[in-house]
């Protein structure tokens, strides 16, 4: 049955500890970055085919969050035909509830940026300005800009020479494109987020180089008066020998505080299919390798996307979260390393994709 909740209701449900999924299922554009919920965005033309990707289990508390003509209650009722149970529409929508402002109003997930500011402040993280980048630069200064964003995203503006690494990839290819331990290390994206995480990635890690994060990233450089370079310029090939080896040495630095739970493919299997808790199998590895070969159910969710903006895939609050990746588990332990931190229930499965292949050679 489809209930509308008020705005008071629906602030209780956020700060309950229950089980809760939230979609915002105003248009991609009208909802930005995600503000002022950071819950999920699933358009409407889009809920209907892609529901069930983002909210495993239909028995689990839901709220439908629209613009406030009615589209929630529709999508609640029609969904209630097709065996969606515990369905519920917020009363007015998000203009009913930003109507006195956005301050001390609670979110659904905690928001990218306060939360590595927070890091950036705890751990102190270096910081390189646009115009010390130009300056090391231009006096033959041995530096590299990485870039953490996603090859769409990389390819469609960055930083001049900068080199194509998604967060989670960051160990597993740093010794190929880093090959010198003097070389000094800018890791940038868009703004702050993924190059905050980055480059504290790579410190906790331990690596030799200096490591920095570019202010603002592009926007800084490009605010700063210099232009960006388009195209897939420069990315991360097949890691080498040498360079899995790098990532396995530094993955023991990385996670040394880390409280790691890692389970076999039956306890995976198990915990997917518990009628009573809700649980994420999410493949971190890139989407290529996905494509190649992946765990039935399982749900390509690249790795460094859910390092600052987990919302997009997470949409079920207090669910656990399964991170598959190969058996050397780079990916997945970055991932966990931050996520948490958030207070996600994370657990490791790293799977051989190459037994079969081998076996049958």
């Amino acid at each position: 049955m489809t209930h509308q909740i008020d705005k008071k209701t629906f602030a209780a449900w956020l700060a309950d500890g229950r089980e809760l999924a939230v979609l915002d299922i105003r248009p991609a554009d009208e909802v930005g970055y995600a503000s002022p919920l950071f819950a999920t965005n699933l358009p409407a033309d889009r809920l209907f085919a892609e529901i069930d990707r983002f909210i495993p289990r239909r028995s689990i508390r839901t709220v439908l969050v629209d613009d406030g003509k009615g589209a929630a209650v529709a999508a609640a009722e029609a969904l209630s035909k097709n065996g969606w149970g515990d369905l519920h529409a917020l009363k007015g929508g998000i203009p009913a509830w930003t109507e006195k402002g956005t301050d001390n109003l609670p979110t659904f997930d905690v928001p990218g940026l306060p939360f590595v500011k927070k890091i950036r402040d705890e751990k102190q993280t270096p910081v390189v300005f646009a115009a010390e980048l130009q300056a090391w630069r231009d006096a033959g200064e041995d530096v590299i800009v990485i870039d953490t964003r996603t090859l769409p995203e990389f390819e469609k503006g960055h930083v001049p020479g900068a080199v194509a690494i998604p967060g989670a990839e960051l160990l597993l290819r740093f010794r190929d494109s880093v090959p010198n331990p003097q070389t000094k290390v800018v890791v940038s994206c868009a703004g702050l987020p993924r190059a905050i995480l980055g480059a504290q990635t790579l410190i906790d890690a331990g690596v030799d180089n200096f490591v920095a994060y570019l202010d603002e990233g592009t926007r800084g450089w490009t605010e700063a008066g210099f232009g960006l370079e388009q195209g897939l310029t420069a990315t991360f090939g097949k890691a080498s020998d040498q360079a899995v080896r790098f990532a396995e040495d530094h993955l023991a630095t990385l996670s040394k505080d880390d409280q790691l739970t890692f389970i076999d493919l039956e306890t995976a299997k198990a915990w997917t299919s518990d009628p009573e808790r809700t649980t994420y199998l999410l493949d971190v590895r890139t989407p290529e390798e996905f494509a190649a070969d992946h765990l039935p159910h399982s749900i390509s969710s690249e790795g460094g996307q859910l390092l600052g903006v987990a919302y997009r895939t997470l949409s079920v609050r207090g669910a656990r979260v399964i991170l598959v990746d190969d058996p050397l588990g780079a990916r997945a332990r970055i991932v966990a390393h931050w996520l948490a931190r958030r207070g996600f229930e994370i657990a490791l499965l790293l799977h051989d994709f190459n037994a079969e292949k081998r076996a049958a050679a």
